[in-house]
């Protein structure tokens, strides 16, 4: 649910000092009086609802819904000034979605409708024979009545009125917001964060250069805001003064980027059977904002109001598709990857920007009798995995979208090549590269880097188009790497190998062919003989999908990393295990370790290949990494810990202990001249509850507490550093 809007109004739901704010329908959806169409309800409904306020509600909004210290009236003219002549889904799904503020969701669509019919009775609305509905189209053709509602006594009758004041309206971003064009995500302005890692290259660098190693310990909290609580990965994006932010539920919210205030949310109402996900980031492109939701759509949002203007299925989500990552626009073509465990494998899907229709989709497992089939001869039902993580780079002289893919779920079936000719179990398209033609989605390339993955190490994370010196000649081309931590190049045009580069922290692969690319497997690590194996690193990474950042001024790439291994162990007798060809997976230090230091934070040149520098740590790695202009890269990790390095030493400079591990990726972004660091926090994805065994002295917030954070310099300090007279503040 979305109300649109410029302009923030109290409404009735406040309740334990946090105030729960809604933005008004445009005017055209106000209707006045009573509509024929009234909300109707059961005499049971409002009994039961009667409870269930009791319960729930009561506490803060009184007995008899009059209010208290902690809340505001339900009932009589507040009511009905709030939510008078607006459709019933309006009020059903502000309940459902935001109430109680304890537990936001927690309420069942059966007890939310309930509740908001025991609150119409109390406001003079008759029961009826027919029950109101928790259907969303339903509810939003019933209207809830204006006036005729009965009338609670008004607030303090003998206070004395205040004295006229002229409000300080701040300036508000919305109102010059402007179209995010196809030139600007290729020629992103230096201010803003338009994409998941800011440009199409997927260097995720800034070019702001205000912060820098001489001023960094200086940095300030600027400003905080709390953020629906639960697990966020989300990476938020900043155009025109602008910060939208994803959070847990599938709420959207647009604020101030630079004061923090809301301007308008959208909470997505979720199938009650739906598992809530992740997002690991949101999209812009014209006046849309694009988000992918648990249930596995892409809702297309007007970024000035919050408002659908459409709703697209990608797939199931009752067959175990789900999505995590995010969508890619490109060309006018919102193309996005899914992730899980549904028969036949996953997709990648392109939609058409304007209208949300279905324009291509590939399967990343390929199918029986197609080309790169290689699954042991299984039919497609028998198939799964090949999940997409993260958003795709893009190359818009190429014209191609790159995806990295993960490995199969279901092990076993692939484990040992069946005897029948021409019948392969390399398994494609897992742990690959894709490069698909935008247009068409033509997979016009494909590079698996390790064939039958057995054991959970995806090849899967960001695919960086990066400029090298190869054998004298600049060429263009993709590097990325998997948990194994070993890097790779192919030519963006073509695919073909170029080179690796090991970082160091597995034990898997021996050796690689210089000319192919093709991997000798350590023959201590192959699974299916009923032994156990020590494999490093573990399938919490190693690398993860927290992508690295690249200056392309420097070709340093600065990557987050974990130092762990598993054993795997055979599972007992009747049990699948983790891995479904009988093996059971157990996190431990690497046998090397001798400080206890699992955390690395490392500096390598992708022209040399050699290591520039590297940060041992305790405490592992848990978001992206950020470098900038100012020569300041920063990361965060397991102890709440944010903190900026020095990136031609890995000296660090500054840190700060936030209320919550972060794991996302920072991004940096300036408004009307003055730079700002920004970061999501928000416990409880893969991270949180992988390395925390290692680590068993440092302790998260039992109750956790997602927000974003916004650092900046101090007003004078960044005022100098931009060449600006800082502006004198009358208090």
């Amino acid at each position: 649910m979305t109300r649109g809007g410029n302009f923030v109004r109290e409404i009735g739901f406040i309740c334990a000092a946090a105030v729960f704010v809604t933005l008004p329908l445009a005017a055209q959806n106000m209707q006045i009086g009573n509509s024929r169409n009234i909300a109707t309800f059961t005499a049971a409904q409002a009994a039961a609802g009667k409870d269930a306020y009791a319960n729930t509600c009561a506490s803060c909004h009184g007995t008899n819904l009059a209010g208290s210290e902690f809340a505001s009236a339900l009932r009589g003219s507040l009511f009905s000034v709030n939510w008078g002549g607006q459709n019933a889904n309006a009020l059903f799904a502000f309940v459902q979605t935001k109430m109680p503020p304890a537990s936001p969701g927690s309420l069942s669509p059966g007890t939310t409708a309930q509740i908001v019919a025991f609150i119409l009775q109390t406001n003079g609305v008759q029961p009826a024979e027919k029950e109101l509905p928790t259907d969303p189209t339903a509810l939003a053709a019933m209207t809830i009545p204006r006036g005729g509602t009965s009338r609670s006594a008004p607030m303090m009758p003998l206070s004395p009125l205040a004295p006229p004041m002229t409000p300080v309206v701040a300036r508000n971003p919305l109102d010059t917001f402007t179209a995010v064009t196809d030139h600007l995500l290729n020629n992103p302005p230096p201010s803003e964060w338009l994409l998941w890692r800011r440009t199409y290259d997927d260097h995720g660098f800034s070019p702001l250069a205000q912060v820098d190693k001489s001023n960094v310990g200086d940095l300030r909290v600027a400003w905080a805001w709390a953020l629906p609580n639960g697990q966020n990965e989300a990476t938020p994006l900043e155009h025109d003064g602008v910060l939208f932010v994803h959070s847990y539920g599938d709420k959207v919210q647009a604020l101030n980027a630079a004061s923090g205030d809301l301007l308008w949310q959208y909470s997505r109402q979720l199938p009650s059977d739906v598992r809530i996900t992740v997002k690991r980031n949101i999209s812009l492109y014209g006046n849309r904002l694009f988000v992918p939701t648990s249930d596995a759509h892409i809702v297309s949002l007007d970024a000035k109001t919050g408002a659908v203007i459409w709703d697209s299925a990608l797939a199931d989500y009752t067959k175990g598709y789900q999505f995590t990552g995010g969508p890619l626009v490109a060309k006018g073509k919102v193309i996005a990857g899914l992730n899980g465990q549904a028969p036949g494998g996953n997709f990648i899907v392109a939609l058409n920007a304007e209208t949300g229709k279905e324009a291509w989709r590939f399967h990343t497992i390929a199918q029986s009798g197609e080309p790169g089939d290689s699954w042991n001869d299984l039919p497609n039902e028998k198939r799964n995995g090949a999940s997409v993580w993260t958003a795709g780079s893009y190359d818009p002289i190429l014209n191609l979208a790159f995806f990295g893919v993960g490995q199969t779920y279901d092990t076993g079936p692939v484990l040992h090549r069946v005897d029948k000719p021409g019948v392969s179990n390399d398994g494609l398209f897992t742990d690959c590269t894709l490069a698909f033609n935008v247009n068409s989605g033509k997979l016009e390339w494909y590079f698996q880097h390790v064939h039958n993955d057995q054991w959970d190490l995806d090849w899967a994370f960001e695919q960086q188009l990066i400029q090298l010196p190869i054998h004298g000649t600049q060429q263009k081309l993709i590097v990325t790497s998997g948990k194994m931590g070993i890097y790779e190049g192919m030519d963006a045009a073509t695919g073909k190998y170029v080179f690796s580069h090991d970082l160091g922290i597995q034990n898997v692969v021996t050796a690689i062919d210089a000319t192919t690319g093709e991997k000798t497997i350590n023959p201590e690590v192959v699974v299916g003989d009923g032994k156990a194996h020590t494999i490093c690193p573990h399938p919490g990474g190693g690398r993860e999908w927290i992508a690295g950042s690249y200056n392309a001024g420097t070709k340093n790439v600065y990557v987050p990393m974990t130092e762990s291994c598993m054993d795997l162990i055979p599972a007992p007798a009747g049990q699948r295990g983790n891995l479904s060809s009988g093996y059971n997976w157990f996190i431990r230090m690497r046998p090397d370790n001798k400080d206890g230091k699992i955390g690395r934070l490392e500096a390598f040149n992708l022209e040399t290949k050699k290591v520039v520098w590297t940060d041992r740590q305790r405490a592992p790695l848990t978001t992206c990494t950020l470098d900038t202009a100012g020569g300041v890269v920063f990361a965060g990790d397991l102890d709440r810990k944010l903190a900026a390095y020095d990136d031609t030493t890995g000296n660090e400079l500054w840190k700060i202990r936030l209320n919550d591990m972060a794991s996302s990726c920072p991004i940096s972004y300036s408004v009307d001249g003055k730079q700002y660091i920004a970061v999501v926090v928000g416990a409880g994805g893969a991270q949180s509850v992988t390395f925390p065994v290692l680590v068993p002295e440092i302790q998260l917030p039992p109750d956790h507490g997602a927000a974003v954070w916004v650092f900046a310099l101090p007003d004078r300090k960044a005022a100098a550093r931009s060449g600006r007279s800082p502006a004198i503040k009358e208090r």
